[in-house]
């Protein structure tokens, strides 16, 4: 089918016989314009198929009312959240949001984020693929005159000049690890995660921190790292497996990587809560129908969406105003069926 051209106003203009200014004046309602000829243009204007640029309007007035968000993956409870929670609350402000998704590959969110900055976006909301180390685009995206927020992710060592809203991740990880000690464990482990990201350095050291509280062995054969993915869970947890002295506990750096381990435990025949037992970080809509149903640690993503765009419009309508800022946003231990100690 051939690509229809786009109606512009003097395209409507032609056919009323009137002046474009005439047209734009009636389509937007001026009272200079009598009710009769705004009737009339509004007719010509949806019989020809006409529909606005708003990106031509405003960029004339230097704002385009859109905002960017790059996210690594799109098929994730936690981050189909987070987009929900970004849409609603940018939308009751008048912000569109053109989504995109790195898939976990650097070089596709670097490509990602210079086709926003090109669609001139008044701001981006990102949070970083697991393969992001280089910087560079980040400063560059600042000296373009455009704000970024980090949301969840973002990398380490942390940029200086960028706000974030992030989960308390430390203190997650240290509910997790107190929640095992309650249950009577004293050899626990931890999979999955990468330290190059915050939330892999930032659960870490919660789950190291915690366990020293409690004079426990911070074991370097039960820290398995990898990723945050369901494979890095399944591969981790064979790993720790292989390793001969296998703990009594788990701590699962994400959902996915618990789906791994759970797939895992099944292939070795092991028992789920009675030979290892397992708390993660992070809600699904189906984290209570896995046999045992799993405890988990609330991210809360609707929070981080909602608080990700404030941050982001406040400093859009105050740019010379609003310092660096990081929103941390707390965390909930949610206990079902593991976690809570052995079946005797």
């Amino acid at each position: 089918m051939k690509r229809r051209a786009h109606i512009t106003l003097d395209d409507i203009a032609k056919k009323v016989k009137v002046s474009r200014v005439t047209v734009s004046k009636a389509l937007r309602g001026h009272p200079d314009i009598s009710e009769k000829t705004s009737k009339l243009v509004r007719k010509v204007a949806n019989d020809l198929g006409y529909s606005p640029n708003f990106i031509a309007r405003n960029l004339s007035a230097r704002r385009s009312n859109m905002l960017g968000v790059v996210v690594p993956k799109i098929a994730h409870f936690f981050f189909s959240s987070l987009i929900e929670a970004i849409y609603n609350a940018a939308f009751e402000k008048n912000y569109e949001t053109i989504l995109t998704v790195s898939q976990e590959n650097a070089e596709r969110e670097k490509k990602h984020i210079q086709t926003l900055v090109s669609m001139r976006v008044d701001g981006i909301i990102i949070s970083v693929s697991q393969e992001t180390e280089d910087i560079e685009i980040f400063k560059w995206i600042r000296k373009m005159g455009i704000p970024v927020v980090f949301v969840d992710r973002m990398p380490y060592p942390t940029l200086e000049g960028f706000s974030s809203v992030q989960v308390d991740d430390k203190g997650g990880a240290s509910q997790v690890v107190e929640q095992a000690v309650k249950a009577g464990y004293r050899k626990i482990a931890m999979i999955g995660g990468n330290p190059r990201v915050n939330i892999g350095k930032n659960r870490q050291a919660g789950f190291e921190e915690s366990l020293k509280r409690h004079q426990l062995p911070v074991k370097p054969e039960w820290m398995v790292h990898g990723g945050f993915g369901k494979e890095d869970g399944y591969r981790g947890f064979k790993q720790l497996c292989e390793n001969g002295d296998r703990p009594e506990f788990v701590f699962a750096i994400t959902y996915p990587v618990a789906l791994g381990i759970y797939e895992a435990a099944k292939e070795l025949g092991l028992r789920i809560p009675e030979d290892i037992d397992i708390i993660c970080c992070g809600e699904s809509d189906m984290i209570s129908f896995l046999h045992p149903s799993l405890s988990c640690v609330s991210q809360n993503p609707q929070e981080l969406g909602s608080s990700a765009v404030r941050t982001m419009l406040e400093i859009i309508e105050h740019p010379d105003e609003i310092p660096e800022r990081h929103v941390v946003v707390p965390t909930q231990l949610i206990l079902r069926e593991t976690g809570i100690g052995r079946k005797r």
